[in-house]
């Protein structure tokens, strides 16, 4: 359990976070490989293979979560395959609760996501999702992705307001962003080990671990 009473802003992160990451496993892991294949005539453990080498590439930097370099890269119509999918967007276990228990708590809470604005957008679109938070930062309006140091310095710089580090817990599902965020000085770290409830919890993890967001409620 988080010591709430020395916690004065909350940062969450999006996807496998507060919404499940079944959605963008299956956009990214299957949809897209498969038009891709389609488009460019070839099998598609070849667009997979392709695909998957251009991500390891990209990996940890913005080009990796930005949606303008998959669809130059890909040739298809990204922003319009996540409208297509839509549906399948959902929040995981009690995160609607969480985030109103923590308001309700006075604590600030703010969305920290890699992922492209329009991204959100769509996902708002869904679920309502900006309408239970204060704020949301992404990494693409900062100019480093989450696994940089600079993206803490300017979410500092953006959080006014007596904003302090060491009175900040984070979550999120993303090992390396959480040890970034260490070395910045936020005091409180949780990870989730589940971000897509069809895949399995994962036990390796190097953070405390939640599975779900009513074992935590202030």
């Amino acid at each position: 359990m988080p010591p709430w009473a020395e916690i004065d802003t909350v940062l969450l992160d999006m996807d496998g976070t507060l919404i499940d990451l079944h959605f963008d496993n299956h956009l990214w892991n299957v949809v897209v490989p498969e038009r891709y294949a389609e488009r460019e005539q070839m099998d598609s453990p070849r667009a997979v293979e392709l695909l998957y080498r251009d991500m390891l590439a990209s990996k940890a930097t913005l080009d990796f979560y930005d949606l303008d370099y998959w669809t130059r890269r890909t040739g298809l119509d990204i922003d319009a395959i996540h409208t297509e999918l839509s549906t399948l967007i959902r929040y995981r276990p009690a995160a609607p609760a969480f985030a109103a228990a923590v308001r309700a708590a006075g604590k600030r809470l703010v969305l920290a996501t890699n992922a492209h604005p329009r991204s959100v957008a769509v996902k708002h679109a869904a679920i309502g999702l900006l309408d239970c938070l204060d704020a949301c930062y992404s990494s693409h309006e900062l100019g480093a992705p989450k696994e940089d140091a600079r993206y803490w310095q300017q979410l500092a710089q953006r959080l006014s307001g007596g904003y302090q580090p060491a009175r900040t817990l984070l979550i999120d599902d993303n090992d390396v962003v959480l040890a970034a965020a260490q070395r910045a000085g936020i005091g409180h770290l949780l990870c989730i080990a589940q971000p897509d409830s069809t895949g399995a919890a994962r036990t390796d993890l190097p953070f405390e671990a939640v599975y779900d967001f009513a074992e935590i409620m202030p």
